[in-house]
């Protein structure tokens, strides 16, 4: 049976800051995120099971990604735990914001494999995480594809 590519789209709001960085994104900001998630495998072809003619249900795909990226992401300010933006961190987190420290420079670049990583351990045995768009801004985003990995 032909490999169909299913894809669902997600957008949540994440503030960060690039330490060291040599422009304005040093600073704490944040970014309307859109995400774009592609699966691919064959459709499911039992006639009697509920999901006939399937690669996987929209609402299972969404399930995993809210679970493992945008409930976790959205409304969150990322940083990097080995700067000394850490303190900043521990103020914001002592005054009740989300925040998450990573082991990695918050681009988009970073997250998007980042969350490729999360993704890839949470999909049913019979799919492949085939791609991931993560769109910083109406002109700007990274890409992973799993072919180039």
């Amino acid at each position: 049976m032909s490999k169909i590519r299913i894809t669902k789209q997600f957008s949540f709001e994440t503030g960060h800051a690039l330490y060291g960085y040599d422009g304005k994104c040093r600073n704490v900001h944040g970014h309307s995120y859109k995400l774009s998630v592609t699966v691919i495998g064959t459709p499911i072809d039992d006639t009697d099971h509920v999901k006939y003619g399937m690669v996987i249900d929209f609402g299972d795909l969404k399930k995993i990604v809210k679970e493992e990226i945008v409930d976790v992401f959205d409304h969150a300010t990322v940083f990097n735990k080995n700067t000394p933006h850490v303190e900043l961190a521990k103020e914001l987190k002592n005054r009740d914001h989300n925040v998450l420290l990573v082991d990695y420079q918050p681009t988009s670049e970073m997250m998007v494999i980042d969350f490729a990583e999360k993704l890839k351990k949470r999909l049913p045995h019979n799919l492949q995480l085939h791609s991931l768009k993560l769109q910083e801004t109406a002109t700007s985003y990274a890409e992973w594809y799993a072919s180039d990995n």
